[in-house]
């Protein structure tokens, strides 16, 4: 099937509707990195027409924006290129920082890990509450201005943090977390970007491997692997949300999808949205086409409620995620 594409506001190429998400290739809280089969994962998103890649600094402090630049050595000119600000780490320690000190330092940081002279879509990962939104965003609109930054965009942001943001730069793009599992920006960041024009970069669109369709009750997570403290891979909320995966795949196969396809699908139809595919190896971008091409009717998203709605009897979200602000 022909791939889905979509204009972010500032960007000359369209942005593909299927990313690739690059946090399991840096390795940290993903039990280590692995080049070779990251090197290999990138060349098969290109060939299956993929050309929105997004990735941050924190992602193994710096390896997997590394491990991208090389890859995409000659061929830059290919990809919409999204990557993020604010974050800084001391000893594996993570906290926000968006000083305009720190965004100055990262973003050339960041220019030469990934070899190149501009990034197409800068996000500002996390909102800064120990630093005022102007100097984030002043600091940002001068990036721009130089032409190192074509658009920006914010991550993790409340409609009323993006309010008080814009007042000062103009944002295309918001990264929330979401998912069958995970829709808390139902309420209000997914309304909040239709109504302002902004594309909804999604992350997590298969729940961290729930909604992959391959995962058992008797998985076992080891190292510094995320699943370990994210409260929806305890029992008994897991066994719930097994539950549910039994159900959606029902819907899957009448379509004749597998769950992942659904899943996707299932993001792509909810607005002006984006779906950010996280894979460290070539065999799991297998099955991205299965997501074009096709729509879930008004019958079919009543039907995955329904399934959500009894199989889940203590849902939780994604706030484990956050990091702290900085000291």
């Amino acid at each position: 099937m022909t791939a889905e594409f979509i204009k972010i506001e500032g960007i000359p190429k369209p942005a593909s509707r299927i990313a690739l998400g690059t946090w399991a290739m840096g390795g940290f809280m993903w039990g280590g990195p692995d080049d070779a089969n990251a090197a290999k994962t990138i060349d098969k998103a290109l060939d299956v027409g993929i050309n929105l890649i997004d990735t941050a600094p924190v992602y193994g402090f710096g390896h997997s924006e590394e491990i991208l630049g090389k890859a995409l050595e000659g061929r830059r000119d290919r990809v919409v290129l999204a990557t993020k600000v604010g974050l800084d780490w001391q000893d594996g320690h993570v906290f926000r920082d968006s000083r305009k000190a720190r965004i100055e330092a990262e973003l050339d940081a960041s220019l030469k890990r990934l070899r190149t002279d501009h990034i197409d879509l800068y996000q500002v990962h996390w909102p800064d509450p120990k630093t005022p939104f102007e100097e984030t965003a002043r600091a940002l609109e001068k990036s721009v201005q130089s032409g190192k930054v074509r658009a920006l965009g914010l991550s993790n942001f409340s409609p009323e943090q993006m309010d008080e943001f814009r007042k000062f730069a103009p944002v295309a793009a918001i990264q929330p977390p979401y998912n069958l599992f995970e829709r808390e920006i139902e309420k209000d960041v997914l309304p909040y970007a239709v109504s302002n024009n902004l594309v909804v970069l999604a992350y997590g669109p298969l729940c961290r491997g729930l909604l992959s369709g391959k995962m058992t009750a008797d998985h076992v997570f080891t190292g510094d692997d995320l699943r370990k403290v994210d409260p929806k891979f305890q029992q008994p909320r897991f066994a719930q949300y097994l539950n549910a995966v039994e159900g959606l795949k029902t819907i899957a196969e009448q379509h004749g999808k597998s769950l992942l396809a659904l899943a996707i699908r299932w993001v792509l139809d909810r607005g002006p949205t984006i779906a950010l595919w996280g894979a460290r190896k070539p065999e799991q971008i297998t099955g991205v086409q299965d997501a074009f091409g096709w729509t879930l009717s008004k019958d079919d998203m009543a039907a995955i409620d329904a399934i959500l709605d009894k199989a889940i009897t203590d849902p939780v979200g994604p706030e484990f995620m956050a990091p702290p602000a900085r000291a």
